[in-house]
């Protein structure tokens, strides 16, 4: 029998809770780890429609990126969204294990994936962890072939899940690219790393009006392309689901497993 405590080990093994953030909410927070697993589901987001996904499924295990609760729940009240995914968890034997800050920072994490994508070669993390040059926020590469900013844009259009939003550039889409910056999710606080690591474009998500202004006002300022949150931290999800699945193999166990197409980002619609 697999159980939620097994997967949870395999799951640490390859992203240390070490390596998150000290303000991060990782782990299990929600189940039973004593409980039995025979399918697992990877989403990005812990919400109504990929735990309704989850149930649906038959699942015992939903595996995300982003945490349940990592701000503002101070009570579980079935009448409030978190309280309503949790009473909806439980009632369906459900358990749910994140993995954050951990995965952005590990190796072959979702730094890495989102690398992969551009098929980057020469990686390094943007921003190490003390300690370390092996690990740690971002990645910074180089693609094989110089791309322009365009089709760059265009490849990860391509890679990553279609959202309303969709991916902006910020610069002259026809400069040449070929040494560029990646961090999945909100990449703002970054943005000096990236320039100051001499790259040539920098993917990330959540970027502002006056942020981005500002910071492509510099001479030797390179490309932005801006990426929702969610479809750029979504690779990472076939990587997981890979690793479960090569665990559970190396154990002679047989689980079922998933990757959820479920778009979770905000934005529903651009006109």
């Amino acid at each position: 029998m697999t159980t939620v405590r097994d997967i949870m080990g395999w799951l640490e093994d390859a992203y240390p809770p070490a390596l998150a953030e000290s303000w991060d909410r990782i782990g299990l927070d929600c189940g039973d780890p004593d409980a039995e697993v025979t399918t697992i589901g990877f989403a990005v987001d812990p919400t109504d429609a990929t735990v309704a996904e989850a149930v649906d499924r038959g699942a015992e295990l939903l595996v995300t990126h982003h945490p349940l609760m990592l701000r503002g729940v101070t009570a579980i009240r079935f009448d409030e969204p978190k309280g309503r995914l949790v009473k909806a968890m439980l009632d369906a034997g459900l358990s749910h294990f994140c993995g954050h800050t951990n995965v952005d920072h590990a190796v072959n994490g979702a730094s890495d994936a989102l690398a992969a994508v551009l098929d980057l070669g020469d990686v390094v993390p943007l921003v190490p962890l003390a300690g370390t040059d092996a690990v740690g926020t971002g990645r910074v590469g180089v693609l094989p072939t110089p791309l322009t900013g365009e089709a760059v844009a265009r490849r990860l259009s391509e890679a990553l899940p279609r959202t309303a939003t969709g991916i902006r550039v910020g610069g002259d889409a026809q400069r040449l690219v070929r040494r560029v910056a990646v961090v999945g999710g909100s990449g703002d606080s970054f943005l000096d790393a990236a320039r100051a690591a001499g790259v040539d474009a920098y993917v990330t998500a959540d970027l502002r009006h006056h942020v981005a202004q500002d910071f492509l006002a510099w001479q030797d300022a390179p490309l932005l392309i801006d990426v929702a949150h969610m479809a750029s931290e979504w690779v990472w999800l076939p990587w997981a689901q890979r690793l479960v699945r090569e665990r559970a193999a190396a154990d002679g166990v047989r689980l079922d497993t998933y990757v959820s197409t479920i778009v979770t980002d905000p934005w529903t619609l651009r006109v």
